[in-house]
């Protein structure tokens, strides 16, 4: 049974920045592309970054370039998303989530967490 549990959001003023963790359990990790998710209130889960099978690949939504950064390490079967310069419009519950194979589909993932709470105040 695959697990993803995040850690790591919390609340900030604007302007600051945040580690997010995910940790993974179940099937073998580094099979499979791995990605970030958010959900604002009153919005549609969207899609923040992803990262490939091995790491040599990310991506990221136009809104979080050059602010977010997506990792992963193998070992430790846990993938990261620092977030810095974080604005009030990160606000929202951000979930960690597994592909269906090594390298990012849109929208196909399989498996994904509980989520953890961002909040940026002005």
């Amino acid at each position: 049974q695959v697990q993803l549990v995040e850690s790591g959001g919390g609340a900030v003023q604007a302007g600051g920045s945040l580690r997010l963790s995910c940790a993974a359990s179940g099937g073998t990790f580094s099979n499979y592309a791995m990605g970030w998710l958010r959900q604002a209130p009153g919005k549609e889960r969207e899609f923040v970054a992803s990262i490939n099978w091995n790491g040599s690949n990310t991506r990221y939504t136009d809104s979080v370039k050059g602010r977010f950064t997506i990792s992963r390490d193998n070992a430790k079967n846990t993938v990261y998303l620092q977030m810095n310069s974080l604005k009030p419009e990160d606000t929202a519950v951000y979930v960690c989530a597994r592909y269906r194979g090594p390298y990012y589909e849109v929208g196909r993932y399989n498996y994904w967490g509980q989520g953890t709470q961002v909040t940026v105040s002005s």
